[in-house]
């Protein structure tokens, strides 16, 4: 999610002082863990009203959607509110030239006018329960890691068998501190959700590139959705005759504001922490991994804004592209900056001097881990050189299309001698997948990014990592990316859909031997080859000693630092944070307030520009000073545009000041100490 990149300087110096316990705590444990604390930082309901298996409580509001962002349910017509930027690839797969929603907005006047979705779902927590003793029983210190998560995987297995549950209704097994605990989650998941609403993009993305990740921002970052629900109330696959899901519970929506000092809490499905690592993954994450991919993501968005800008059908085909990239680039650029000005790496290795001195003074502490920060340092070390090898990997091949389209037509042609069930299988999803780039594809645009790309592929790493095949085909185009481009996106068949005659038999000899020896594919081929015999196989290796140290260390925190209560780290499933809400200063001179005005939408509003042109109609608006009657006006779309700009420290603080650790933020080393 899009969150501010100030953020990670807050998370240095602000977080401490606005959260008394920072972390994302399980919901379920919130009564013996949090309550107390919460109340007394101001919470006037129950642990028990925030999640109950046996009642209707918060938690039946809060949705997973899509499996890629949070949502919350509404209303009793099951209306869902979630950020702009998480309904943005649905409003894009909608939008064309003449109906352009991204630019204009969209807003449903009625329930038959609410689109559909294929894919989009709505998933529910039922109930969770920890269950690590059944997962790891059998379990022994002297396994290999393969051999552990062979018992682990069986032990689930075999668990999920017996776990009572209706037959709509899923069940997940997630591992928690680094695989030391395990637990059970029940599911619901919806499968029809349609798009109600959303404002226009130079309201919904209003500043772009330059405000995401930063603060004081004035984005009204929402879309609006519904659940829809086939017979009893229960999920279904789309039909014409679902209606409205009734939730077990709704948000009440305020727009009273809030005031400084006011008990705040967000509830969500975080993406990815890594709270408890050593100094040394931290030094790499800020020197190695982040660079890397911050420079690679920067070439590619320089390819798509020089398209997009030109090309208003292309702007459209890659607009949630280029905002899935940017996001992450931007995130990682801010990343650096929080970790160094908060001094990370320091405080790490405070830490881990206190963590020594402890079990140095404790014979049976010091004989479970005594030894065990250096074997972490010394595996970083020895992971370093791959680890890079592997961000050019998978940052580079994915941002190639035509590299995706050759590995889902060569996966039909590898499931050729497998069963007939699974060879039809194979064949479905892969030409839906094909189908489905192509709908957002164009030549130019790929051609141009397989130009600067394999340029970075070559140049940047080591030459043994650089596929033969390539330095052999840049050799007959002069040793000039452009002309290999050319020469390669000329030959290939892979950049037009009816080239790929696929259906639901099995290809003929021609069609497979044109997939063989089609030249995209034969170079993508070499390249994922090299990766797998340069890089990966041992990079696993290494991985595996790696994930068994990292556990062991996280498990020593929990002993070494006996005073401290441990949150586990973010893994996609439902968690609370919570605190007060409050101003800051991030440097000397300057105050953030909690809360930005539309006059601040006024303020950066540039006519014409690509990030910070506004509509007309809130011009007008606000310079006839009726925003404020429109509040009070009935069954007018706008009003629920308008509490968002408006009412921003709910939008803003409640969203991008938390949430910024919950889309994979690192706060390693800014936190508390122990």
């Amino acid at each position: 999610m899009k969150k501010s990149a100030s953020f990670l300087i807050v998370a240095c110096l602000l977080f401490v002082k606005a959260f008394a316990d920072e972390g994302m705590w399980l919901p379920q444990l919130l009564a013996t863990l949090n309550e107390k604390e919460m109340k007394k930082m101001g919470m006037k309901i129950s642990a028990s009203d925030i999640y109950n298996i046996n009642k209707g409580s918060l938690k039946d509001a809060i949705v997973s959607f899509g499996g890629f962002c949070t949502a919350e349910v509404i209303s009793d017509k099951g209306l869902l509110l979630t950020n702009h930027h998480c309904g943005f690839d649905a409003i894009q797969n909608h939008t064309t030239l003449q109906n352009n929603y991204i630019r204009d907005g969209f807003w449903a006047g009625n329930y038959s006018q609410e689109l559909v979705n294929p894919g989009l779902t709505a998933t529910f927590i039922v109930s969770i329960d920890e269950i690590t003793t059944a997962v790891l029983n059998n379990v022994t210190g002297n396994m290999t890691e393969k051999e552990r998560q062979s018992m682990i995987d069986k032990n689930i297995d075999e668990f999920k068998k017996a776990v009572k549950k209706e037959n709509y209704q899923d069940v997940l097994v997630k591992p928690f501190f680094e695989g030391n605990k395990y637990y059970l989650f029940i599911t619901e998941t919806y499968k029809d959700v349609r798009l109600v609403g959303a404002p226009p993009s130079s309201i919904g993305n209003f500043g772009k590139d330059t405000d995401n990740w930063m603060w004081p921002r004035h984005t009204g970052d929402f879309s609006i959705f519904r659940i829809y629900a086939g017979k009893g109330n229960k999920p279904a696959d789309y039909s014409a005759d679902n209606v409205p899901y009734l939730p077990k519970r709704s948000l009440n929506i305020s727009l009273d504001g809030v005031k400084e000092g006011d008990f705040t809490m967000v509830f969500g499905f975080p993406g990815k922490t890594t709270e408890y690592l050593h100094s040394s993954a931290v030094a790499q994450i800020m020197n190695v991994s982040d660079p890397v991919k911050i420079a690679i993501r920067g070439k590619a968005l320089q390819v798509l804004d020089g398209f997009m800008r030109k090309d208003e059908q292309i702007k459209i085909q890659y607009a949630a592209k280029y905002s899935g990239i940017e996001n992450a680039y931007k995130k990682w650029k801010g990343e650096i900056l929080g970790l160094g000005l908060c001094g990370a790496v320091d405080k790490k290795k405070m830490q881990e001097a206190e963590f020594e001195k402890i079990i140095a003074a404790d014979a049976a502490l010091n004989s479970k881990y005594g030894g065990l920060l250096q074997q972490l340092k010394e595996t970083y070390s020895a992971i370093e050189a791959y680890g890079y090898a592997r961000d050019y990997y998978n940052e580079i091949t994915p941002r190639i299309e035509l590299f995706t389209i050759a590995s889902k037509a060569w996966s039909i042609v590898t499931a050729l001698p497998e069963a007939p069930s699974v060879f039809k299988k194979t064949l479905s999803v892969a030409t839906a997948q094909i189908d489905g780039i192509f709908k957002e594809y164009n030549a130019g645009v790929d051609q141009k990014l397989f130009e600067v790309l394999m340029e970075m592929y070559v140049k940047g790493q080591r030459e043994k990592n650089v596929s033969p095949v390539l330095k052999k085909m840049l050799l007959e185009n002069n040793n000039s990316f452009a002309e290999l481009a050319q020469t390669l996106y000329a030959q290939t068949a892979f950049t037009h859909r009816d080239r790929l005659p696929l259906n639901t038999n099995k290809p003929d000899s021609n069609w497979v031997s044109s997939i063989t020896s089609d030249p995209a594919a034969i170079l993508y081929n070499d390249i994922r080859n090299t990766y797998s015999n340069n890089i990966s196989k041992k990079l696993n290796e290494l991985q595996a000693t790696l994930n068994q140290f990292q556990r062991t260390y996280v498990q020593a925190q929990t002993e070494v630092f006996k005073n401290k209560i441990f949150y586990p780290d973010a893994n996609s499933t439902l968690r609370v944070a919570y605190g007060n809400v409050k101003s800051y200063k991030p440097r000397d001179g300057v105050n953030y307030h909690y809360y930005t005005y539309l006059d601040g939408v006024m303020e950066k509003y540039k006519p014409g520009d690509y990030e910070f042109d506004v509509p007309e109609k809130l011009i007008e608006l606000y310079h006839k000073k009726i925003l404020a009657a429109m509040l009070s006006t009935e069954n007018n779309p706008f009003v629920l545009l308008l509490p968002t700009i408006l009412q921003a420290a709910t939008a803003a603080v409640l969203r991008w000041m938390l949430m910024a650790i919950w889309s994979g933020s690192i706060l390693t080393g800014c936190g508390k100490a122990p």
